[in-house]
């Protein structure tokens, strides 16, 4: 598979990292039930076949996406996968969650990550959501001081705009940021790619199916009571609608290409100036396997110019 840097003198990434969030199982998060073998057959299945990265978080199923990555990465060379997670998000025993970025917070965060993983250093640590009652020389300065400390090698941070992206960088350089980008969430496009470019970030988005929506065979139906994307935005009308019709409009030149419409939907966020990989789930193998088949895709001028006139 394709490998591109990530950020300045970063690790080379393959173009499709394997995103865990739905394989941490029910919580009020969770996108709901989910066998542990089938999520570890996925993860297997994706290092197979060229996947060298995995993405996950501790409110993944309230800790329980970690263990699970763990089981499946017990048995590969450590030096062969790339290993992101974050800190930031805590919850209490009644599963309330909050923003706690404090430097406390996020030193017990690392050492129960590292625990749940198994490893002994993240390879990416991130900020998972800004945390606006703590400061970013705190919060910032924390991972700065974990990865002198040895316990990451690279800091990055998700879900952050451009004014307090730059006011980390001046801090510390950040290597990489983690947006939402999708067919129907292009906002990234004009607000961030354009300055991490400028500031040598590596871009690697999450949700370019947009959470299961732009797949092709969506049907609402079929979530299960619970999964978190029955009180999501995108999967209330108008925007369903908009999103459904879109696919439509999209179909014919998935159909050209010799492609799904959820490989052209990964294909097309890959494409973007500056991505360097687009983080994509999947629950059993052969989802992981349909997901792939994305990295071979390499959408045409034309082909970017018919998508663009759907959109």
């Amino acid at each position: 598979m394709q490998k591109r840097q990530l950020g300045k003198n970063g690790p080379q990434l393959s173009v499709i990292g394997l995103g865990t969030w739905a394989i941490g199982g029910p919580c009020r998060w969770g996108w709901g039930p989910q066998s542990d073998t089938d999520s570890i057959a996925a993860i297997r299945v994706s290092l197979e076949h060229g996947v060298n990265w995995i993405d996950t978080a501790p409110i993944y199923g309230m800790g329980h996406a970690e263990e699970v990555v763990g089981k499946a990465i017990a048995e590969v060379p450590r030096d062969s996968i790339f290993i992101a997670t974050k800190c930031g998000l805590v919850w209490d025993e009644r599963g309330k969650v909050r923003i706690n970025l404090r430097p406390e917070t996020i030193r017990n965060d690392v050492e129960q990550s590292l625990r749940r993983l198994k490893i002994d250093v993240i390879d990416l640590y991130q900020h998972h959501w800004p945390d606006p009652n703590t400061s970013v020389n705190d919060s910032w300065g924390e991972l700065v001081r974990l990865r002198e400390e040895g316990k990451v090698r690279y800091i990055g941070l998700c879900n952050y705009q451009p004014r307090v992206l730059e006011k980390c960088h001046k801090i510390h350089p950040v290597q990489s940021l983690q947006p939402p980008l999708s067919l129907v969430e292009r906002d990234t496009i004009e607000t961030l790619l354009p300055l991490c470019q400028k500031l040598g970030i590596g871009v690697v988005p999450y949700s370019p199916l947009q959470t299961g929506l732009l797949t092709g065979s969506f049907d609402k139906s079929r979530l299960a009571e619970g999964d978190w994307r029955l009180r999501d935005k995108h999967f209330q009308e108008p925007r369903l609608s908009d999103t459904l019709n879109l696919i439509e409009k999209l179909r014919p030149i998935a159909e050209r290409e010799g492609f799904s419409i959820a490989q052209l939907a990964i294909a097309w966020v890959m494409a973007q100036p500056g991505v360097t990989s687009a983080i994509v789930g999947a629950r059993n193998a052969q989802q992981a396997l349909s997901n792939l088949r994305a990295a071979e895709l390499d959408l045409s001028s034309e082909a970017l110019h018919n998508i663009a006139a759907c959109l």
